[in-house]
């Protein structure tokens, strides 16, 4: 169905039909009923902070667990929140955030595999251009900076990747 004929259908329904419709579809999916959650009450610092415990707890696990390291559960969020519609600042903030813990990670593991560099410039390069879009610069200039400061002191293989990154955008 194209989104010509929805509207058609839709202006044909009664009030109350299209109202049982929403509930409908409020009950039967967790992403509409996600959505008008975070619609009638945001919390973005409550989302982020979940984002940001996650995303340590999947480079430092609690308890004698072994760390998985996935850069997939910060992309997870970082999808997730964009289509929610959630602030610019605080999905910045993961992806920053995201990064620097597995900077952290590489301090204390010494991590050797190439798929982590990569990985990790992939999301530095998401990072900078969705900073950039949002005009973000300003708020997070000094962060990325940091983080390749730290990159030049860890001596990642990719380094002047990530330099060249900024670079652009600076």
């Amino acid at each position: 169905m194209s989104k010509k004929d929805l509207k058609i259908y839709l202006k044909g329904l009664k009030k109350k039909q299209l109202e049982d419709q929403v509930l409908d579809l409020y009950d039967r999916f967790k992403q509409v009923k996600t959505f008008y959650n975070f619609v009638f009450k945001p919390q973005e610092e409550q989302l982020l902070e979940e984002a940001k415990f996650k995303i340590t707890k999947e480079y430092f696990p609690v308890g004698s667990r072994k760390p998985k390291a996935r850069r997939s559960v910060a992309q997870n969020y970082i999808k997730h929140y964009i289509q929610l519609g959630v602030d610019a600042f605080v999905v910045a903030e993961i992806m920053l955030h995201n990064i620097e813990v597995a900077q952290r990670y590489h301090q204390k593991k010494g991590v050797k595999q190439e798929t982590f560099f990569k990985s990790m410039l992939k999301s530095f390069e998401q990072a900078v251009e969705y900073i950039a879009e949002n005009q973000l610069n300003d708020e997070f200039n000094s962060r990325m900076l940091t983080i390749i400061k730290t990159i030049e002191n860890q001596q990642w293989m990719n380094a002047e990747a990530f330099q060249y990154l900024l670079r652009k955008v600076i």
